[in-house]
């Protein structure tokens, strides 16, 4: 598979590629996941620096380019997060804009399926094909635990979203067997499978839980989990 960061005299192919497996990887996604990769192209093109691996942009800015408010921002870019697609390499804080890494490889990992749809010879420009040794055999990738449905758009899927791809082992252990209980205002409700497994998160993981939350939704102040 190419190389995580696009460089040298082929970096301007690379690039394109990259964007045209996602491009092609979006017109085979129904309308609101189409809109989602097409926003996150739309920053990669306007705002991505590919040398530095850097994406600096504040939420108004955003906003302003997608044509949406501020909250529909703080949902998408947690789904990007939750996809991997995003990586935060420094919280925003004090009046400056969070920046964000590109995570080339899950990029085409995920988009793989398509590439043969493009054609061959993009297929084996990002496969590597061409400059694989015979006598490598790659090993395969696990995930302690498959990434939650987000399609319901609720503030504790993008949540759980968020945690599988920033702490998987957590999320396999602790998060991701609560379900959502009910939401009161400020405060969400969880359901542990059993009372110590609620007291332990509520011991160890609801500030983070309610972090994670708050990203999403800045309206949760509260995070109750039962069993």
């Amino acid at each position: 598979m190419l190389a995580s960061k696009p460089a040298g005299r082929n970096a301007t192919v690379i690039k394109y590629d990259i964007l045209t497996a996602l491009g092609t990887h979006a017109l085979a996604l129904d309308k609101g996941k189409q809109r989602l990769v097409l926003r996150f192209m739309t920053l990669i093109t306007a705002r991505y620096n590919w040398t530095r691996d850097e994406l600096a942009v504040g939420q108004r800015e955003m906003a302003r380019m997608w044509h949406v408010d501020e909250r529909t921002v703080k949902r998408e870019m947690a789904k990007l997060r939750a996809l991997g697609w995003l990586v935060v390499k420094r919280q925003g804080s004090r009046g400056r804009v969070s920046e964000y890494g590109i995570n080339l490889e899950r990029i085409l990992s995920d988009t793989q399926s398509i590439w043969a749809a493009v054609g061959p010879d993009f297929e084996q420009r990002l496969s590597g094909d061409d400059a694989k040794p015979s006598n490598v055999v790659p090993l395969p990738i696990s995930s302690p635990a498959p990434a939650p449905d987000l399609s319901d758009g609720s503030e504790w899927s993008l949540t759980k979203g968020l945690m599988h791809a920033e702490d998987p082992a957590s999320y396999a252990s602790w998060i991701q067997s609560l379900t959502r209980q009910g939401r009161a205002g400020g405060r969400l409700t969880l359901m542990a499978p059993s009372r110590f497994h609620a007291t332990y998160v509520m011991a160890h993981l609801v500030p983070r839980l309610l972090a994670a939350c708050r990203d999403v939704d800045s309206d949760v102040s509260e995070i109750v989990v039962l069993s």
